[in-house]
């Protein structure tokens, strides 16, 4: 087992080197979501040496971790105190890292009740394309006033800046979890979801897997067992919620290609070629298909949403930006990567 290490220095120097040798640099965990966005090109950058949690109260609900900590490790520490990391991170692989949990920003089951990987990072330390170890928000970044620079960091691939530390919000585990399987298809999913979202119900993961509906109930025990009798269906193991954040449910080994589709909860069945996951209460689906990138990213794009291909060598993997989110992209990386050594290209050709 590795020590708890504090390599911000060398990671400091590898990046003052690569800046002045105009060398660009692929910044990496443990790659269990390399295969997530556009392949780049560069020296590796390898966040597990800077490892260890700087600091943890359970009374604060908050942990503060080097970058290359081990997702697994936060998980334990945690779990000694009944705490969890409310998104529920997708790990995709042994030994991910903390940063690459905020990196690509994937939350699992529970996201649209507890919130995303954004709303829970609470500050970071960035080595900057200045050549700076700088913390957000004690000090002040000269003409990036004004800008959230942790939450930025979340979803952004490591194309802004290199995380070095990152203090999240934890919560409790709840007292009681149930989870239950109802007998219905996937468009009176949708419709009962569409319902019970406007009660008091205390649901915190639903997906439907083709075959039938699966709801996750969490609380205290009184509203738990109330909803069981209210909603009917059958007690099903909890570990469902696992193997579906993990992608390993039968429908992710099905032929064809992944795609995550990010969309209005109320969007209803989608019209497309493959097989379909409902996640997320209808606001997540994962498609297993062999259809066009274009068409998926075009008919996602007309509901409001937007499409990932999760395989890799996609060449456009991310649904492509209107001209003035692209501009606001590139001013970003302009200002915060200006030599643009940080894994470029990664999300888009044109950044």
């Amino acid at each position: 087992m590795q020590h708890d290490f504090d390599a911000s220095a060398a990671l400091l120097e590898q990046v003052n080197h690569a800046l002045n040798s105009a060398t660009p640099l692929r910044i990496q965990g443990s790659g269990s979501k390399a295969h997530l966005g556009r392949a780049t090109t560069g020296e590796v950058l390898d966040t597990r040496m800077h490892r260890g949690i700087v600091s943890y109260d359970p009374t604060e609900l908050v942990l503060t971790a080097r970058a290359g900590t081990p997702l697994a490790e936060i998980e334990a520490a945690l779990d000694a105190n009944n705490q969890m990391l409310p998104c529920e991170p997708p790990h995709l692989g042994d030994g991910a890292t903390l940063g690459g949990m905020v990196a690509t920003g994937l939350s699992g089951p529970r996201r649209p009740w507890a919130g995303s990987v954004r709303d829970q990072v609470l500050g970071t330390r960035v080595i900057t394309g200045q050549g700076k170890l700088l913390r957000f928000g004690g000090e002040v970044m000269k003409n990036v006033a004004g800008y959230d620079l942790s939450r930025l960091m979340a979803g952004s691939f490591g194309c802004l800046g290199l995380l070095a530390e990152v203090s999240i919000k934890v919560l409790p585990k709840p007292r009681q979890v149930l989870s239950l399987r109802l007998e219905v298809d996937a468009l009176q999913a949708l419709n009962k979801l569409a319902e019970w979202g406007q009660q008091p119900l205390p649901i915190s993961a639903a997906s439907h897997d083709g075959a039938a509906l699966h709801l996750r109930l969490e609380g205290g025990e009184g509203s738990v067992l109330a909803a069981r009798q209210r909603l009917g269906g059958e007690e099903i193991d909890n570990g469902y919620w696992h193997e579906l954040r993990e992608q390993r449910l039968p429908f992710f080994s099905a032929s064809g290609t992944l795609w995550r589709l990010s969309l209005p909860a109320n969007s209803g069945l989608l019209d497309l070629p493959g097989r379909q996951l409902i996640d997320w209460g209808g606001a997540q689906r994962w498609l297993k298909t062999d259809a066009d990138g274009e068409l998926i990213q075009r008919v996602t794009a007309k509901l409001g949403g937007h499409a990932t291909c999760f395989a890799a060598g996609h060449a456009t993997p991310f649904q492509p930006l209107a001209a003035p989110l692209l501009r606001y992209q590139r001013q970003l990386k302009n200002q915060l990567d200006p030599q643009g050594i940080f894994n470029p290209g990664r999300m888009y050709a044109e950044v």
